[in-house]
């Protein structure tokens, strides 16, 4: 990182055909999010940029369904989700909508410099159209027999009946989902990505960077085993980017090749909105950016393969992306996350009854960094009470309340040469949580880096009992007044740890310790030095409520009835 004097991080596109779930957090945003947190905590010079992603044939079908326009379908739903996040406490630099004109701009300005160099190779194909509708039909608006199990009602994707991924021209009796009626065959022609061509470019790039997540490595491997296959580009569908060529009406680009670029429209609109429209160039295109894509892991072939190779086709240079630690998948309750049945926690229902910070530790604690994780409510509740409430609530608690007691609400006067063997242990283990910390966030290991700060809270909360400052009260204050302010010092290293997890709660906690600086930029450096002496304190108050068996039960009962 060192070599690097800036870091642009991506978080997936959100799909603007719904809401935000748990397990949309888990896989790209919260992680995405605490990494920010965490450079701009060390001062680092960072931008965070994600958007809506509102083109595809989803978006066409909910709308009909709903007798809106696809633009009115996204910007009701962009709205909404933007409001989720901030409720959420993401710190997007610009959150953009790839229906706006800079990303129709700057998809076709992309996709021109590709074909203007004869890089992308023209096909012919048979595709169904509907003679009714006067248009040709994608996959999902297209219904018919299986195949295979000969089921009636599969997609021309896939069968929901047998599980089978399907081609439209393999179905039995195909038929337009929105009128019934028949289809025939037509030719199409459309443009295509040679990744077949590419692969062997690809290959020698990723091999640079060994240090990625084994289950990323794996996944481009296998796709790299089999071989690359040319992919369509363009597609015939009337909501999308137009494709910019004579003779295209009805053609627009594949919603997989307009999406990623717009990290790059969004990073455009950025610069504008500073005033300095040029200003994009310095994080996309200079050799002292480093570029990370967060995603879950069912977007990994297009942010590792696809993205890259056609940023290393392009004719300008390019920033390649340094990393993509995509996760796993989050389960809910032992069971996969269904969004057709709503078998979901939905993040503006959760942020109606709980605390934003409840969920971000909650999901922190269990992010599906290798491997699938579960969540359940129980589960939410346990962090809840037990570790934000006992562990960290609890020492911040009696740390502040012993100050404003018996020490005026002011940081006791203590000097180094104060310090017993045990002030020097419980400072010293709690600065090595921190190193830890440290480093593990670096590595994108989230859980490793909560779980060195709740070993922090617990070092806290043992050398409160340990230095028993509610017995040297009585005899001997001077010491009473050192323990105080060792706990104070260690508290104002957990608020630091805490705040890219927990970033509401330890702002207040920051403020109550008298902090001037801002926690959010360069607070690292700022929570290793000594607190000084006679600083006024704040008054705490209850941070982490403990959450009621029956409003958990609710939750528990409504996935149920599912």
């Amino acid at each position: 990182m060192a070599d690097f004097k800036r870091t642009l991080i991506t978080a997936a596109l959100p799909y603007a055909n719904g809401e935000i779930h748990l397990g949309h957090l888990a896989g790209a945003y919260l992680p995405a999010d605490v990494y920010a947190r965490f450079l701009r905590l060390r001062g680092e010079d960072v931008l965070f940029i994600c958007g809506t992603d509102e083109y595809g044939v989803p978006i066409t079908l909910t709308a009909e369904r709903k007798g809106i326009t696809p633009k009115e379908l996204v910007d009701r739903n962009y709205a909404s989700i933007r409001s989720s996040f901030e409720a959420f406490g993401m710190t997007f630099d610009n959150f953009s909508q790839t229906s706006r004109a800079i990303h129709t701009e700057t998809s076709q300005a992309f996709f021109l410099d590709l074909h203007g160099r004869g890089l992308l190779k023209q096909k012919t194909s048979e595709q169904f159209y509907s003679p009714a509708q006067d248009r040709f039909l994608a996959d999902r608006y297209i219904e018919g027999t299986c195949p295979k199990c000969r089921k009636v009602g599969a997609r021309g994707d896939q069968c929901e009946a047998c599980g089978s991924s399907l081609n439209p021209t393999s179905l039995i009796d195909p038929h337009s989902v929105i009128d019934n009626s028949p289809l025939e065959k037509r030719e199409t022609v459309h443009w295509y990505l040679p990744l077949d061509e590419w692969q062997p470019a690809l290959q020698e790039w990723l091999g640079k960077h060994p240090d990625w997540k084994e289950n990323v490595l794996n996944y481009c491997n296998g796709w790299f085993k089999d071989g690359l296959q040319p992919r369509a580009a363009t597609r015939d569908l009337h909501w999308g980017v137009p494709v910019p060529l004579p003779d295209h009406d009805g053609k627009v680009f594949y919603v997989w090749f307009d999406a990623p670029i717009g990290y790059i429209s969004a990073t455009r609109e950025w610069a504008i909105a500073q005033g300095d429209p040029e200003a994009w160039r310095g994080w996309w295109q200079s050799e002292d950016t480093r570029l990370i894509h967060f995603i879950g892991k069912d977007n990994i072939v297009f942010h590792a393969i696809m993205f890259p190779g056609m940023l290393m086709h392009h004719s300008e240079d390019w920033v390649l992306p340094d990393n993509v630690p995509a996760n796993e998948f989050l389960n809910l309750e032992g069971e996969k996350l269904s969004t057709s049945r709503g078998y979901a926690v939905w993040l503006p229902e959760y942020l109606d009854t709980f605390s934003a910070d409840t969920l971000r530790y909650t999901l922190a604690r269990t992010l599906p960094e290798t491997r699938d994780t579960d969540f359940s409510w129980k589960g939410l509740q346990a962090r809840n009470d037990n570790e934000l409430g006992n562990n960290f609530g609890n020492l911040i608690n009696r740390v502040l309340t012993f100050a404003h007691k018996y020490f005026d609400g002011k940081v006791p006067a203590w000097t180094d040469d104060d310090l017993t063997d045990l002030d020097c242990a419980a400072l010293d283990e709690v600065a090595a949580c921190m190193d830890r910390w440290e480093g593990h966030l670096a590595t994108f290991e989230i859980r490793a880096a909560v779980e060195d700060a709740f070993a922090a809270g617990q070092t806290g909360n043992r050398y409160f009992d340990e230095s028993a400052p509610f017995r040297t009260r009585k005899d001997d204050l001077e010491r009473c007044g050192v323990s105080i302010a060792v706990a104070l010092q260690i508290l104002r290293q957990i608020c630091v740890m805490m705040t890219p997890i927990v970033p509401f709660a330890m702002e207040k906690v920051w403020g109550w310790l008298g902090m001037e600086t801002d926690l959010h930029f360069g607070g690292l450096e700022e929570g290793r030095r000594p607190l000084p002496a006679g600083r006024s304190l704040g008054k705490q108050e209850i941070l982490f409520p403990r959450l009621e068996d029956e409003v958990i039960e609710a939750q528990i009962e409504r996935l149920k009835s599912l």
